[in-house]
């Protein structure tokens, strides 16, 4: 993957030591609101799947509790690359990167276009400031 995003324009410097000083506590604030959010969503799903059988079929309920627990995944690994992201350690980086290959395989399995857009782009901007973890 870093062979196509090396290929596309780099940030200015100061954007990337922007990015990087922001970074740990952008990880921390999603992941919080992430589980919060997301162990709602799966309560309410979990709730309402008997009537979405009953309307939509097993595929629509299937899809939207294997998106939800997905995106729920992407935002336990936030909160674990927090650490290591304010360490500057590559392991907080290796955390972020697994948290936005979760994210985006979530978007697909959930059909959410925007999601595959916005893994694209969190997949540049980490690609972007790789060269500042160790």
């Amino acid at each position: 993957m870093e062979g196509w995003f090396s290929k596309l324009p780099s940030l200015p410097k100061q954007w990337v030591e922007t990015l990087v000083m922001i970074t740990p506590w952008v990880a921390l604030v999603f992941g919080i609101l992430g589980v919060l959010a997301l162990l709602a969503a799966l309560g309410v799903l979990t709730a309402l799947s008997p009537f979405m059988l009953l309307g939509a079929g097993v595929g629509a309920t299937t899809g939207s509790l294997m998106g939800t627990g997905l995106a729920l995944v992407s935002s336990v690994l936030l909160l674990m690359a927090f650490p290591g992201t304010k360490a500057r350690k590559m392991s907080g980086w290796n955390l972020l990167f697994w948290s936005e290959a979760v994210s985006a395989v979530s978007a697909v399995v959930s059909m959410a276009f925007g999601g595959v857009v916005g893994a694209a782009i969190g997949f540049y901007i980490l690609f972007q400031i790789k060269s500042h973890y160790k």
